[in-house]
């Protein structure tokens, strides 16, 4: 009897295991709830995906870095419109443009001039980051810092993980840490550094739409490197100073989060809780420091979709309303703060109401490149998956 309720256990389960692993966590400033886990976090494994899964977060680590920043900020150590080059010991400038300083606010909101140039934004172990930025295919050549043009680009992260680094003498990795993962009480990490034995044991593997794995594949180990390799496989961070390159960890996509510790962070951010920000950078990361216009921005592929309608300082505001916007991937007309999430197969999303201090947090992968998007900017997946957790 008890192997037959077994097998009619797997066999109901069998369905949801099949789809792709798909998580969201709702909160409010208080609690946490759970409300959607389907699919495997390892399918070689046969192990069911669930909230307490790390998963390589793709660009919401963005915001949680700056976080990191705003503690710096709070702290005395950075000052948003101090010219970079200060912190760094080195001139940056846009060839183009060498009259106009370039800030930590500009690097947060996208308005730097800075581009990506393809994946100019991984830079190895070895290269620094002064050669990278030396590449003129990573500068706007027709936009100048602070004019208000906005250009979402990953490079501008490993900047300020740089600027980071030289203001503090500690690689981000470890500075994370510090500033932001363990005062919060998350058992997360940038390119798995700092994680514990049992969460990197728990990590989902992220799979392309075709199936193949696209990163993550651990194997409940850590992988034997942390960082991008040099050209020569070399590996050893022995001799490394911070502040060379900032990239090494990936600030701008590397953060290994549960969506129920994505949700923690989302609590404190809905709460504005003071003791871990103060009310000034609160109202300086969530203030919106670039608006769409139809005409004055494009997004990290290119184009002017509307899915980047207002942002602040790695906050993206979305349902704002108006004719370019098509980013309210709730659909509920509510103004929400937080930031998505897009990389090897995975979509993902942290958003909070500032009113009413509800959010949800969720990912969902397997996505095509090509997947199509559905009433909004955001796929069809996206809006599917939040439409389930909000309505369970």
């Amino acid at each position: 009897m008890r192997t037959l309720a077994v097998l009619a256990a797997l066999l109901a389960a069998a369905p949801a295991l099949a789809q792709p692993a798909s998580v969201a966590v709702r909160f409010d400033r208080h609690t946490v709830r759970p409300v959607l886990a389907e699919g495997l976090a390892d399918k070689a494994a046969r192990r069911a995906v669930s909230a307490d899964d790390p998963v390589r977060i793709a660009s919401i680590s963005k915001l949680v870095t700056a976080l990191g920043v705003l503690r710096m900020v709070d702290a005395g150590q950075l000052n948003l419109d101090r010219d970079v080059s200060d912190y760094l010991g080195w001139r940056l400038r846009n060839p183009a443009f060498p009259d106009k300083p370039i800030t930590l606010r500009l690097l947060l909101s996208h308005q730097s001039g800075l581009l990506d140039g393809g994946e100019l934004y991984i830079i190895p172990l070895g290269t620094s980051l002064r050669e990278r930025l030396a590449d003129r295919q990573v500068w706007d050549n027709a936009h100048a810092p602070g004019s208000g043009w906005f250009h979402y680009t990953n490079l501008n992260f490993p900047v300020i993980a740089s600027v980071m680094e030289r203001a503090s003498g500690q690689r981000f990795d470890r500075l994370m840490q510090r500033l932001v993962l363990k005062p919060l009480k998350v058992d997360a990490c940038y390119n798995w550094s700092g994680c514990s034995p049992r969460t990197v044991q728990r990590a989902v593997v992220l799979y392309r739409a075709s199936g193949e794995v696209a990163k993550d594949d651990l194997g409940g180990k850590l992988p034997d490197c942390l960082v991008v390799p040099g050209p020569d496989g070399q590996c050893d961070l022995s001799a490394y100073r911070p502040g060379d390159n900032g990239a090494l960890f990936s600030p701008q996509g590397g953060l290994r989060i549960s969506m129920r510790g994505l949700a923690r962070i989302g609590q404190v951010l809905a709460r504005q809780d003071t003791r871990f920000l103060s009310p000034r950078s609160h109202a300086e990361l969530t203030r919106m420091q670039w608006r769409f216009n139809g005409a004055n921005g494009l997004g990290e592929d290119g184009a002017a979709s509307g899915f980047f309608c207002a942002y602040g300082l790695a906050v993206q505001t979305i349902g704002t309303g108006g004719a370019p916007c098509r980013d309210d991937v709730f659909g509920d007309g509510t103004v929400r703060l937080g930031h998505s999430g897009d990389a090897y197969g995975l979509k993902s999303g942290l958003y909070w109401d500032p009113v009413s201090g509800t959010g949800l947090a969720w990912f969902t992968t397997e996505v095509a490149p090509d997947a199509p998007t559905g009433r909004t900017a955001f796929t069809a997946r996206e809006e599917a998956v939040t439409a389930r957790a909000m309505h369970p």
